[in-house]
């Protein structure tokens, strides 16, 4: 039996050893491409084309002046917080309403409207982007925060609604029942029993639907064309395309750009995996 154990520990420890290497491997080449950016943010662009990938002579902060005063990259960062908080508490009301309501009750033509549900996520933005384009036109909502926004909403509602479900669907109905019971109505069931058990499927729900609102560069393109009215990723493709020379700044430029995004992974990554697998595993 000892020699079986020692055989199994150290089939074991091998299998470890590899992916152990392996996950390093992965994280070096994912971490690589951030920390060279950084490092050359610190350089002029002179520097960053001789010696890319040594650290830098001097120390100098000009490429993130620049970025700040030229560039005003911080209304970008207003813009795209207000675009990107109000897509995401709005999927996250809608959301969860929709949720409630497919999964609590029974009405004509509910697995229709399921099924429709289900098969918009098969429908890429760039396959809807015309009429959308044509739809904002004729509202006059050009160059306004709500033409980002309602596509926004509409694209991140089908995959918010499927992962609320999942978690719904794992919900005792108990509770639910007693609330009915003591004369509760529809809407403090949802506000007072609903809502503050879904917060794990919610704050995932959250997390994706801002994320993907803050890197949407395809839909802030088509309907935003003033500069003060650009969103973060925006500023950052026409800084590429204008200023594609000045690496230094191109550097700075990412590297400001994708703090708020890993801020968000570092920080909230134990609230991602819960409420991706509370409403995977419920569903």
């Amino acid at each position: 039996m000892s020699q079986i154990k020692t055989k199994k520990e150290k089939k074991f420890s091998a299998v470890s050893i590899v992916i152990y290497i392996v996950l390093i491997f992965w994280a070096a080449t994912t971490v690589f491409p951030f920390v060279w950016v950084i490092n050359n943010s610190f350089k002029p662009s002179r520097e960053v084309v001789n010696s890319t990938f040594s650290l830098p002579r001097g120390f100098t902060l000009d490429n993130y002046t620049n970025a700040f005063n030229k560039q005003n990259i911080l209304i970008s960062y207003k813009n795209s917080l207000i675009i990107s908080g109000s897509v995401t508490v709005a999927v996250m009301i809608l959301s969860a309403m929709m949720a409630f309501a497919l999964t609590r009750y029974h009405f004509k033509g509910k697995n229709f409207i399921h099924s429709l549900i289900v098969s918009s996520l098969m429908f890429p933005a760039f396959s809807t982007i015309i009429p959308v384009f044509k739809m904002m036109t004729h509202m006059g909502l050009l160059n306004k925060p709500l033409s980002v926004i309602l596509p926004q909403v509409a694209g991140n509602l089908s995959f918010a609604t499927i992962v609320m479900m999942g978690f719904l669907r794992g919900l005792p109905l108990e509770m639910e029942e007693a609330a009915y019971m003591e004369g509760a109505c529809v809407s403090k069931v949802f506000t007072g029993i609903i809502m503050p058990l879904s917060r794990p499927s919610m704050t995932a729900v959250a997390i994706f639907c801002f994320l993907w609102s803050y890197n949407d560069l395809f839909t802030q393109l088509i309907m935003i064309r003033k500069r003060t009215k650009f969103p973060i990723s925006a500023l950052l493709n026409e800084i590429s395309s204008k200023y594609g020379t000045d690496y230094g700044l191109m550097a700075s430029s990412v590297t400001l750009i994708a703090i708020p995004v890993l801020m968000v992974y570092i920080f909230l990554q134990k609230h991602i995996m819960k409420g991706v697998k509370a409403g995977a595993i419920k569903g």
